[in-house]
């Protein structure tokens, strides 16, 4: 049974909110987040990308980029656009994206559930993409963006949160992208209580987006712990911050794939060979293709785009197998394009489904050739995976909207 424990949060000034929050660091290259920060003083990402406040010489990794966001996380703090909260609360956080609503619990989650895999994964991760984070929030002594994680619905925690939203909040506002962020307060001790204890009772939760970041603050937890061997357990360090989603609320968007060439193929082979692959080709269409149902896919190649129906010999029960991004890899990007590993082959990209249609495309009219529009994962797909204790392929879900960072903050320190 999953800890979900309240905090002391860290967290803007009420009329500071909307400019602090900020996308996460990872959706940025360096040169886009100082474009953000530069239009944006107060964004949060000036923390989270201290690079930003360096010239470009400084390496993004740098010991001096991570004490310089030590020392702004401190100087936000100390002049009041950061506020410290007296007592452990939880928060509650809906996000609206072109009307459709979820809302979260925001809370600290236990290392330990991460290492006994009550907390379960769907994904690897690489340990040149931890370092950051952990130097991170090892110099900050803070997490300052949240996992996101999701467990399955109950109408008792459901009902606590809807019963919260009713009061009043202490952040509403719509970002630049139009997403309406809302956070309210529960500092009811026996509301807090109530919900602890009602977690408890859920057999795990998992980890929807965020998996380097999660794995970096368990890291820094367990470092911690090494460094104070008479630990209780109960320590800040022991802890990470979250945001828990109930899976009924979450849509996940598809992650497409864009490929540099036909790995020698001319068009009128790549067409006979994936015909033989098992996928049947539709007629050339000028509209793009956004796949209605499992087991199919766009693809869009020399102005044209058509609609591939895998046959059923290609589908799989099997929770990963099955997934349409493991057919597509195992019977055509695999075979017949020669991407044999997806995480390092140059000669893919993959496109998140927010970026649209016409991304794919311009990629493919521009510095690739052919790309692949996918049917979406679902959250039952991703939560049988991780139950099965499988992984997914690399770039299997694109969830949206993204949890904005340092609207939330935890601290490692005593509190």
């Amino acid at each position: 049974m999953p800890k979900v424990i309240p905090f002391k949060s860290i967290r803007p000034a009420s009329e500071l909110a909307s400019r602090i929050a900020a996308l996460p660091y990872d959706v940025y290259n360096r040169k886009e987040a100082l474009e953000e920060v530069t239009k944006e003083p107060l964004s949060f990402l000036r923390i989270d990308r201290a690079e930003t406040q360096f010239p470009d010489n400084v390496d993004t990794y740098d010991e001096r980029v991570y004490e310089k966001a030590k020392e702004l996380l401190t100087e936000s703090i100390d002049n009041g656009s950061f506020i410290i909260e007296e007592m452990p609360c939880y928060y509650i956080y809906e996000l609206v994206m072109d009307g459709r609503s979820q809302t979260g619990i925001v809370a600290c989650s236990d290392i330990d559930d991460y290492v006994n895999q009550i907390i379960k994964k769907h994904e690897n991760t690489r340990e040149d993409k931890e370092i950051d984070r952990i130097r991170h929030v090892d110099t900050t002594n803070a997490h300052t963006g949240p996992i996101f994680l999701a467990y399955r619905s109950r109408p008792e925690i459901n009902e606590i949160v809807e019963a919260a939203k009713k009061e009043a909040a202490i952040y509403d506002f719509t970002s630049s992208d139009n997403i309406t962020h809302r956070a309210w307060r529960i500092n009811n001790e026996d509301t807090i209580a109530r919900l602890q204890s009602l977690f408890e009772e859920i057999p795990c939760t998992y980890i929807a987006d965020g998996h380097h970041r999660c794995a970096s603050a368990v890291k820094v937890g367990l470092k911690r712990r090494s460094e104070h061997p008479d630990y209780t357990g109960k320590e800040e360090f022991n802890r990470f911050l979250s945001v828990l989603f109930p899976d009924d609320q979450l849509a996940i968007l598809p992650y497409n794939r864009v490929v540099k060439d036909l790995n020698g193929y001319k068009e009128d082979e790549f067409f006979k060979a994936v015909e033989k692959a098992g996928f049947h080709i539709s007629a050339p269409l000028k509209k793009p293709v956004s796949p209605g149902k499992k087991g199919t896919f766009g693809m869009f190649l020399s102005g044209n785009w058509y609609l591939l129906t895998a046959d059923d010999s290609l589908l799989s029960p099997h929770p990963v197998e099955g997934l349409d991004v493991s057919i597509l890899q195992n019977y055509l990007l695999g075979p017949l394009l020669g991407i044999q590993d997806p995480r390092t082959d140059r000669r893919i990209d993959f496109v998140g489904g927010i970026r649209g249609l016409q991304e794919l495309e311009r990629r493919a009219s521009e510095d690739m050739k052919i790309a692949f529009s996918m049917y979406p994962t679902s959250i039952e797909e991703l939560l049988n995976v991780a139950d099965a204790g499988l992984l997914m392929p690399p770039k299997s879900t694109w969830f949206e909207p993204k949890l904005r960072s340092g609207l939330f903050i935890h601290s490692l320190e005593k509190q």
